[in-house]
């Protein structure tokens, strides 16, 4: 049986491109997603020919074409201000605080000491109200969860070890202010041996609630001789409990095939920050070979039966 990727690509990807910005950049890729007054916003994160990075903010009626983009970068680095920041921001993943009626925004402040997890909040994605760093270097692909557990917030993210056994996995923690941030546990652990998703894996797009649980979207690195291999798998938390993994997908379900997503700054990557739902509709927002923004669609309720076929057993 032939295996069926459960996103359909849109056809008229790549729906960004360095040819679509209103100034000089590299490239433009791995955007945080959004839905604020009857428009798709997209956070997109753009590299200079510097080779740093920063955000911009794009809006679209549909969502896949007519985007409005600032003409200056929105969200930048203030290394002055931040020196975490000094090497640029990176990868930010949105997600609507309900309690505080505003977005949450995780990014990545790239530091002399390594890339490293920031915060901050906005209303308008006009302008942000710096949190700050919350975790230390090397930890990266972060996101927030909407609601409170136990009136505390909860954060995935992906701190890496050197030791050889943890590598890198994807933890949740803890923090009663989104400053502090503690409660850290390990959650999704990445395979070993010659697994899709061995030694290395993260989150892609925030978690999204759904009545089977929290989906999980993350990325799977495979090591091969010619590079690495970027594809994405599912998984489910429990609603109540976000550090009980109950499902979890053998199987990838997208990968590079596209040209777009095989050829480009870095070979064979789909990465997607950001998804938005509506209804059964998911729409996934990806960076394509750190090069492009794309969009590729499914049925939430596919991705939910294809999940719910690998029960992940619990520990004894």
């Amino acid at each position: 049986m032939h295996h069926q990727e459960l996103f359909r690509r849109c056809p008229d990807n790549p729906i960004l491109t360095v040819d679509d910005w209103p100034y000089p950049a590299n490239s433009v890729f791995n955007a945080a997603a959004a839905t604020m007054a009857n428009r798709t916003v997209l956070l997109v994160r753009v590299e200079d020919f510097r080779g740093i990075s920063h955000l911009t903010t794009a809006k679209s009626k549909n969502g896949i074409d007519g985007w409005q983009i600032d003409h200056k970068p929105t969200f930048a680095p203030d290394p002055d201000s931040c020196p975490e920041e000094v090497w640029g921001i990176e990868d930010p993943r949105v997600t609507w605080l309900n309690d505080q009626e505003e977005w949450g925004v995780a990014y990545t402040a790239y530091s002399e000491g390594g890339p490293m997890v920031s915060l901050a909040t906005t209303r308008d994605f006009c302008s942000f109200v710096r949190i700050g760093p919350v975790l230390p270097p090397e930890d990266k692909d972060a996101a927030l969860f909407p609601v409170r557990f136990n009136d505390q917030w909860a954060m995935v993210h992906r701190p890496i070890s050197t030791h050889v056994r943890l590598g890198a996995h994807i933890w949740v923690s803890f923090s009663p202010d989104l400053k502090h941030w503690g409660d850290h546990q390990h959650v999704i652990l990445a395979r070993h041996g010659s697994w899709w998703d061995a030694n290395k894996i993260g989150l892609s797009a925030p978690p999204m609630e759904t009545s089977e649980g929290w989906l999980i979207l993350y990325h799977g690195v495979r090591t091969t001789v010619s590079g690495s291999i970027y594809r994405l798998g599912l998984a489910l938390l429990d609603l109540d409990n976000p550090t009980r993994l109950t499902h979890r997908t053998d199987e990838w379900i997208f990968g590079p095939k596209a040209p777009y997503e095989r050829e480009g700054d870095v070979d064979e990557v789909v990465f997607p920050c950001g998804w938005l739902r509506d209804g059964d509709d998911v729409r996934m927002y990806y960076g394509a070979a750190d090069l492009s923004i794309a969009l590729a669609t499914a049925s939430l309720q596919d991705l939910l039966d294809f999940v719910l076929r690998f029960p992940y057993p619990q520990r004894k």
